[in-house]
C-alpha cells in the first residue's frame, strides 16, 4: 500500500510540474500554482480511494471513506450470522378494519395525506400493523416483499436489551446493577473508573463514556458502525464524567454489553439469540445479525439485525403482552415492564429506558427506532403493533404518524 501512494505522489508531482510549467508560459504563476494545487488534491483524492478500497477488511475509517453513509443494503456488505427461527410458528391471521380508517393519515406540518402516497413518497420497505394477532395492514414498497430480510438498524439495541433480561432470569447475568468489569474485567486496566459503571447504566445510555458523532470517518459514530474488530474498539471507550448523571445516546455502549453478553452466556450472542427469544417467541423465518468482519464475527450489537417485517411485529406483540408468545413466557414480565417504563429513578432520562423509546404523549407506549425511520412501535393497551421500515426517514416526526396511526386502530377498535 505504501508503494500505491508513493506511486500517487511522484504521479501528483510530475502532472503538477508539467501542468506549472504550461500555464506559466501563458497565465503567469499564480494560475500556475492554481492549478498544481488542483491536480495534487484530485491525485491524493485518488490515492485515499485506492487506500480505502484495499483496506476495507482491517480499517472502519476505510469503509467509512468508500462506504460513506449507512444504508439499508448494508446487510449485505457486512458478513452474516445466522439467527435461526424455531419450529413453532406464532401464527398470524388477516383481519380487517372498518373502511377508510388507514385510507390517510396526519403528518406533522402538512396535515391529512393519503396513506399509501406517504409509504411511497418516504422510500418505504414496509408497513405493517397488528392489532392481536390480526394483520390489519401488511404493505411493501422498493421492491421488497413479506420474504425480505429488513435491516434495522438500532432496533437492534432492543433486540440485545431483551436478551440481557432474559439473560438475568436466567440467572446467566447477576443483575443489571452488576459492574460492567464483572464481565469485562480488563476495563480495570485502562480506567480503575470503570468499576462504576454498571450494565445499567449502559442500557440507558449515562455511562458517562465518550462519544462524538459528526459524521467524519474517524468519529465515534462511523467507527463504532464500520470498525472490523468491534471488540477491540469497545475496549477502547473513555470515562468523561460518572455515570448516570447524563444521557447520551452513545453506541459504545451496546457493544460493551454484547461483549459483557457474550462472555455471560458463554457463547456467540447470535446463537443465544436464536435459542431464547427468536425461537421461543415463534417468528416465521430466520432472521440473521450482520458481523464486523469475517475475522471477528461479532454481531453489530448497536445496529445491525436483519428479519422479515412480520417478524419485528411478533416482537412487539411479544412486548405488548408482557413477554408471552402464546402460552410461552419468552421474556420476564418485570424486564417487559422495567426496560419500557416511564421511569427516571434509575437513570437521567424520562424518554428512554432500557433502549427503548418511551412515547410520552401515550402513557404506556414506546418505540424500538433505528436510523433511516426503522420502528417498532407498541401499544400493550390495545394489542397494536405497527412496524415501519424503509430506505430514508424523510419525515422528521415518525414517530408522531406511527401515533396517529394507532390512535385510528384503536378508535375504529371501540
Amino acid at each position: 500500500m505504501l508503494a500505491w501512494l508513493l506511486l500517487a505522489a511522484l504521479a501528483a508531482t510530475g502532472l503538477a510540474w508539467a501542468a506549472a510549467r504550461a500555464v506559466r508560459r501563458r497565465r503567469g504563476r499564480v494560475a500556475a500554482a492554481l492549478v498544481a494545487v488542483l491536480v495534487w488534491t484530485a491525485v491524493a483524492a485518488g490515492g485515499l480511494q485506492l487506500w480505502a478500497r484495499a483496506s476495507l477488511d482491517s480499517s472502519g475509517v476505510a469503509r467509512a471513506v468508500v462506504w460513506t453513509d449507512a444504508d439499508v443494503d448494508d446487510r449485505l456488505r457486512f458478513p452474516s450470522l445466522p439467527v435461526p427461527a424455531g419450529d413453532d410458528v406464532l401464527p398470524l391471521r388477516p383481519g380487517s378494519l372498518p373502511a377508510g380508517v388507514l385510507d390517510e393519515v396526519t403528518v406533522p406540518g402538512s396535515g391529512a395525506e393519503d396513506l399509501e402516497q406517504l409509504l411511497r413518497r418516504t422510500r418505504s420497505t414496509s408497513f405493517v400493523v397488528l392489532r392481536g394477532d390480526e394483520v390489519l395492514l401488511e404493505w411493501y414498497g422498493e421492491g421488497r416483499s413479506r420474504e425480505s430480510l429488513q435491516t434495522s438498524f438500532s432496533v437492534a439495541k432492543s433486540v440485545l436489551s431483551t436478551l440481557v433480561g432474559i439473560a438475568i432470569g436466567r440467572g446467566e447475568i447477576g443483575g443489571l446493577d452488576d459492574p460492567v468489569t464483572a464481565y469485562v474485567p480488563e476495563l480495570l486496566d485502562r480506567d480503575p473508573r470503570f468499576a462504576d459503571v454498571t450494565l445499567r447504566h449502559l442500557v440507558t445510555m449515562s455511562s458517562g463514556l465518550a462519544y462524538e458523532e459528526q459524521g467524519l470517518p474517524w468519529s465515534d459514530d462511523a467507527l463504532t458502525y464500520y470498525d472490523p474488530d468491534l471488540r477491540a474498539l469497545a475496549l477502547t471507550a473513555e470515562i468523561v464524567e460518572p455515570p448516570g448523571r447524563t444521557w447520551l445516546y452513545n453506541n459504545y455502549n451496546p457493544l460493551l454489553v454484547g461483549l459483557a453478553l457474550e462472555r455471560a452466556v458463554g457463547r456467540p450472542v447470535e446463537e443465544y439469540a436464536a435459542e431464547v427469544l427468536w425461537g421461543p417467541m415463534g417468528a416465521e423465518a430466520d432472521a440473521s445479525w450482520s458481523a464486523d468482519s469475517e475475522a471477528q464475527r461479532f454481531p453489530k450489537m448497536e445496529s445491525g439485525f436483519n428479519a422479515r417485517a412480520l417478524d419485528y411485529a411478533r416482537f412487539g406483540l411479544l412486548f405488548a403482552r408482557e413477554g408471552r408468545a402464546g402460552d410461552r413466557q419468552v421474556v420476564p414480565a418485570d424486564w417487559v415492564a422495567e426496560a419500557t417504563a416511564r421511569d427516571t429513578s434509575g437513570d437521567p432520562a424520562e424518554h428512554y429506558q432500557y433502549w427503548w423509546w418511551l412515547d410520552l404523549e401515550r402513557e404506556g407506549r414506546f418505540l424500538a427506532r433505528g436510523n433511516k425511520g426503522q420502528f417498532v412501535a407498541v401499544d400493550p393497551a390495545s394489542d397494536v403493533v405497527v412496524v415501519r421500515t424503509g430506505r430514508e426517514a424523510v419525515l422528521e416526526d415518525w414517530p408522531a404518524v406511527l401515533r396517529d396511526v394507532t390512535d385510528r386502530v384503536v378508535a375504529a377498535g371501540r
